[in-house]
């Protein structure tokens, strides 16, 4: 079965190459896609992996490839290198992008089977995990709106099967707001801007987060055990600490531990 968490000593450095990044609050310099990183070592490892918080590139320790990377490396290209290839990459590079986002879609049909098992979510996971195999060609030509828009909507049925009539915050912008008085069980807060917004202590029991921006939300001891739809990226990019109380498929940044 494909894995679906990042394994970087199995990959060729896909991220760090394939994606373009500018300066900004996560990126201490502009880097075109395409481009290695400078930070990017001969072993395909990151130079300054153990502080690179302190460097100024916090975006990298936000991104999740849901394990593209290694798949893309192992299975799709079977070891081989974009380093010395007659495109420099070009094509690899656009494979890994198409196999990350249908990664990101298998981890969220995972957690709507997991609430939800029917044989339709089966068939449609199986239908998005057969594309992320074959040749490079047969990758690239698929259609990741068509499969997105599919998988959206089946999202959305297991999120009102298991909330029910609970309040919707769908899309809102709520930067910076104190939640924390805020009943937000079963709330639906798909695609809701949450920047640096309050959720101290809050219980998000069955609250449906897909797509949810939480940048600097605090979720110091709030509880996601029963989260709907929060994914790896999203917590990354979040604060909170060992007290917060996350669903078992998720890891606790190593960045609420340290500060």
């Amino acid at each position: 079965m494909t894995t679906l968490e990042p394994d970087c000593a199995r990959c060729v450095g896909l991220c760090c190459v394939a994606l373009p990044f500018r300066p900004s609050h996560g990126f201490a310099f502009a880097k075109d896609a395409g481009e290695p990183c400078r930070h990017l070592d001969g072993s395909y490892g990151c130079s300054i992996h153990a502080s690179l918080r302190e460097a100024g590139m916090g975006g990298c320790t936000a991104y999740e490839c849901f394990g593209a990377g290694q798949h893309v490396t192992q299975v799709v290209y079977g070891g081989a290198s974009w380093r010395g290839s007659a495109d420099g990459g070009e094509e690899m590079f656009a494979v890994f992008a198409v196999v990350q986002r249908l990664h990101e879609m298998l981890v969220l049909l995972d957690q709507a089977t997991s609430l939800a098992p029917g044989p339709d979510l089966a068939r449609l996971r199986e239908s998005v995990a057969g594309r992320t195999s074959g040749p490079p060609a047969s990758i690239l030509d698929t259609d990741l709106d068509e499969l997105a828009s599919s998988v959206g909507g089946v999202l959305r049925e297991v999120s009102r099967s298991v909330r029910g009539d609970g309040a919707s915050y769908a899309g809102h912008d709520l930067v910076g707001h104190d939640l924390r008085t805020h009943d937000l069980a079963r709330a639906d807060l798909r695609g809701a801007v949450l920047i640096a917004a309050d959720l101290r202590d809050v219980v998000l029991d069955r609250t449906d987060l897909l797509g949810a921006d939480l940048r600097d939300t605090d979720l110091s001891g709030a509880d996601l055990s029963t989260a709907l739809f929060v994914t790896q990226p999203q917590l990354n990019s979040a604060r909170g600490s060992a007290t917060t109380v996350l669903p078992a498929h998720l890891r606790r940044p190593v960045a609420w531990l340290v500060g």
